[in-house]
């Protein structure tokens, strides 16, 4: 069965945010609303520091502290590990966003531009989509429709740029990738397989699926 996931190489990031770029373009969120964010990190101790830059967003989890709390059934999770949110069931409580430990969430109270009054053309786009996510929980949908789209034209996630998030096409260092970790011949299969990684709060046991890559796999 298909698990759709992401990774993130985090000696090629280099905090440009271009991620961040994209897919605020792509969903037209509104202002203050990120749903991939880049955290700039500093490691070491004087003289001997270094800055880190870590992506971040929903890690569309095989067990998803979001997902029991929801009083309504609002947020579900797809067989292919996607988690989604219904926003014509959703009625704002904000518990979901309470219960990420990734602060993934986001709850916007008044529909608003990027530029005042006037959407963009980005926006205008997602005029529909903007009005059914005003007062509901909002996150990262590893862009679901762009994946479904591409699936019904035959297309591969992670390999074809149609079928595949905004973020990972946008990125400038070809830091992230997408793919099936069920399919051992995917871009993150084999990403997995030649480097150590982690997981964010892997110990809590949500079982994210947002990885990130730090140093090649000894032999």
């Amino acid at each position: 069965m298909t698990r759709w996931a992401m990774a993130v190489d985090l000696r090629r990031c280099v905090g440009c945010q271009t991620c961040t770029a994209s897919c605020k373009h792509a969903n037209a969120t509104p202002p203050g609303v990120q749903w991939r964010r880049v955290l700039d990190i500093e490691v070491g101790e004087y003289p001997d520091v270094q800055r880190a830059f870590v992506p971040v967003g929903c890690n569309h989890c095989d067990e998803p502290a979001c997902l029991p709390v929801c009083p309504t059934g609002a947020t579900y999770k797809r067989p292919d590990g996607i988690v989604g949110i219904d926003y014509d069931a959703c009625i704002g409580c904000a518990y979901c966003a309470v219960a990420c430990p990734y602060q993934a969430r986001s709850r916007t109270d008044l529909l608003s531009f990027a530029y005042g009054g006037k959407a963009m053309p980005n926006e205008a786009a997602r005029g529909q989509d903007q009005e059914r996510r005003r007062a509901v929980a909002t996150k990262c949908t590893f862009c679901v429709e762009r994946i479904d789209a591409g699936l019904a034209a035959g297309q591969t996630p992670g390999v074809h740029p149609e079928a595949t998030p905004a973020c990972v096409n946008a990125c400038i260092a070809e830091a992230l990738a997408f793919g099936d970790l069920e399919d051992p011949r995917s871009k993150v299969s084999q990403l997995l397989a030649h480097n150590q990684h982690f997981r964010m709060h892997e110990e809590l046991g949500t079982g994210p699926g947002l990885f990130y890559l730090w140093d090649r796999k000894t032999q």
